[in-house]
C-alpha cells in the first residue's frame, strides 16, 4: 500500500462541528477592541532558527494562527514548516514580559517539519484544538508532490491526497484549503479543482474544470482558494490569470467571475459577514473589495507597496471584522478600516518585505513574516558580503501585541458591531 493509506484521518464527528461552528456555547465572549492609533509591542521575535548555512537566500514566506490560537506556523524557502507554541502564561495584556534581545530568538520552533521541495500553500484543519490530538493537523501543498496532511504535535505524515494528470502521472497543487465543515479538501491546479474526501485518502478525488466553452469560465493556475464564513456555501478562487471566480460548493457552479486585478491574484479572504470579498495580486499595489451581492463594479482599493515583487503577502482580516492588516514591501503593516475603506494606522514590523500577516483568533495579538529573495552569485559572494548579511530585521518572524480599548470603549463598540454586522460597508455602497 502506499503511504497515502498508512494511517486514515479520524477527526472530529459531525455533532463537534456544529458546536464549534455556533460558537460552543460562549456566549459571554466579546472580541477585544484592538488601538491602532497606539504602535504594538513586539513580544516575541524569532531570525536565527530561519539562517540556513547551506542557503543564504532561506527566507520566509509567511504566517498563520491556528484556529484555537495555541500556536502559529511559518512556511520558508529552505522547504521547512515550523510550528510555534504560545506560551501558556502569553494572554496579550502583558504585552512586556517576555520581550528577548533583539539578536537572540525569543524560543526554539515546537516542531519542524520538513517537505522535499518548494511550498506552495499550506492551511491548518478548521477545526484544530490542542485538546483534542486527532484534530491537530496541517496541509501542505509542494512542487511535484501530492497534498500532504501533517500531524501537528508529532510531525508524522498522517496521509496523502494524490492528484494525477492525463499521462498517469502525479500533479502537484498550486492551493490547497478545507470546506467550513473539514470534511473535504480542495487543491487549485492549472484550470481546475480537485476536492477530495478528508477522509478517504489516496487517489480518489472529483474533478472540475474551471474552464468553459464560451470563454466565460476561470484559465489559468489556481493559486488561491478561500470559503465564505457564513456557511453559505461559497468558495472563491483566484488565478494567475489575474481573474476572482465564485462557486457554489456543493456543485461547484460558476457563478460570478471577477476582474480587475492588474496582476495574478495570490490571495483571497470573505469578509466576516459574508458579504464582501478581498483580493490581492502579485506586483499590484492594491486589495481590490467586492461586494458580492453587486459584482458589478469594485468598492474600493486598499493600497500596498507590492507592485514590485511577485511574492505571494498576506493579509488578514481582525475577528470582529472591522479591520484589515496587510504588509508590503516597505517593512510596514497598514491597517485599514473596513467600514469606510480609509487608512488607520501603519506601523513599521521589518527592514524587509513584510510577506505574511496574521491576526489571533481572539486575543489583542498579530503575527508578522519578513523576507524575500536575494539575486546574486554566491561564487562571488561571501558570508561577510551585505547582498546575503541579513539582520535580525530582515527574515524574521515577530509576535506583537496591541493596546485594547477601555472595558466601557469595548462594551460600547461591542454593541455597535453587533447591531451593524448584517449591514457592514453600507455607508459605501447601497445594494441596487
Amino acid at each position: 500500500m502506499g503511504e497515502e493509506e498508512q494511517q486514515k484521518p479520524i477527526l472530529v464527528n459531525e455533532e463537534n462541528v456544529e458546536t464549534t461552528a455556533n460558537g460552543g456555547g460562549d456566549d459571554g465572549f466579546s472580541w477585544p477592541v484592538l488601538r491602532f492609533d497606539v504602535p504594538p509591542n513586539r513580544t516575541y521575535h524569532f531570525h536565527h532558527q530561519f539562517k540556513n548555512g547551506s542557503n543564504p537566500n532561506n527566507f520566509l514566506k509567511g504566517v498563520k494562527w491556528s484556529p484555537d490560537g495555541s500556536c502559529f506556523l511559518t512556511s520558508s524557502e529552505d522547504n521547512t514548516l515550523r510550528i510555534f507554541n504560545l506560551p501558556d502564561n502569553m494572554d496579550g495584556t502583558d504585552a512586556d514580559a517576555c520581550l528577548s534581545t533583539a539578536d537572540e530568538d525569543s524560543y526554539l520552533a515546537n516542531l519542524v517539519v520538513n517537505e522535499g521541495e518548494s511550498v506552495y500553500d499550506y492551511c491548518w484543519y478548521p477545526y484544530m484544538s490542542a485538546s483534542d490530538p486527532t484534530t491537530c493537523v496541517f496541509a501542505t501543498t509542494t512542487r511535484d508532490h501530492p497534498i500532504h496532511l501533517w500531524d501537528a504535535t508529532s510531525g508524522q505524515l498522517r496521509c496523502t491526497y494524490r492528484a494525477y494528470d492525463a499521462m498517469d502521472e502525479i500533479t502537484a497543487a498550486f492551493s490547497v484549503a478545507f470546506n467550513n465543515s473539514g470534511t473535504k479538501v480542495f487543491g487549485g491546479y492549472n484550470k481546475s479543482i480537485r476536492v477530495f474526501d478528508l477522509h478517504r485518502p489516496g487517489r480518489d478525488f472529483e474533478q472540475y474544470s474551471t474552464t468553459q466553452g464560451n470563454k466565460e469560465g476561470q484559465s489559468g493556475i489556481i493559486s488561491a482558494i478561500a470559503f465564505c464564513p457564513t456557511h453559505t456555501g461559497m468558495l472563491a478562487t483566484g488565478s494567475y490569470c489575474q481573474t476572482t471566480a465564485i462557486y457554489a460548493e456543493d456543485n461547484m457552479e460558476l457563478l460570478y467571475v471577477l476582474h480587475g486585478q492588474e496582476g495574478g491574484v495570490t490571495h483571497v479572504q470573505f469578509s466576516k459577514d459574508g458579504n464582501y470579498l478581498y483580493t490581492g495580486g502579485r506586483k499590484d499595489p492594491y486589495i481590490l473589495c467586492w461586494d458580492i451581492r453587486n459584482t458589478a463594479g469594485i468598492v474600493y482599493k486598499l493600497y500596498r507597496s507590492s507592485e514590485n515583487t511577485n511574492q505571494r503577502i498576506l493579509f488578514d482580516i481582525e475577528p470582529c471584522g472591522r479591520h484589515l492588516g496587510t504588509g508590503g514591501q516597505d517593512g510596514q503593516v497598514h491597517i485599514y478600516d473596513l467600514q469606510t475603506g480609509q487608512w488607520v494606522a501603519s506601523y513599521q514590523a521589518a527592514s524587509d518585505t513584510v510577506n505574511g500577516f496574521s491576526f489571533h483568533p481572539f486575543l489583542p495579538m498579530s503575527a508578522t513574516s519578513s523576507g524575500h529573495r536575494r539575486f546574486g552569485t554566491p561564487d562571488d559572494c561571501d558570508e561577510s558580503d551585505e547582498h546575503y548579511s541579513l539582520s535580525c530585521e530582515d527574515n524574521c518572524v515577530s509576535v506583537w501585541s496591541f493596546h485594547c480599548a477601555s472595558m466601557s470603549e469595548n462594551a460600547a463598540n461591542f454593541v455597535w458591531e453587533d447591531s451593524n454586522i448584517q449591514t457592514e460597508h453600507e455607508d459605501i455602497q447601497q445594494d441596487p
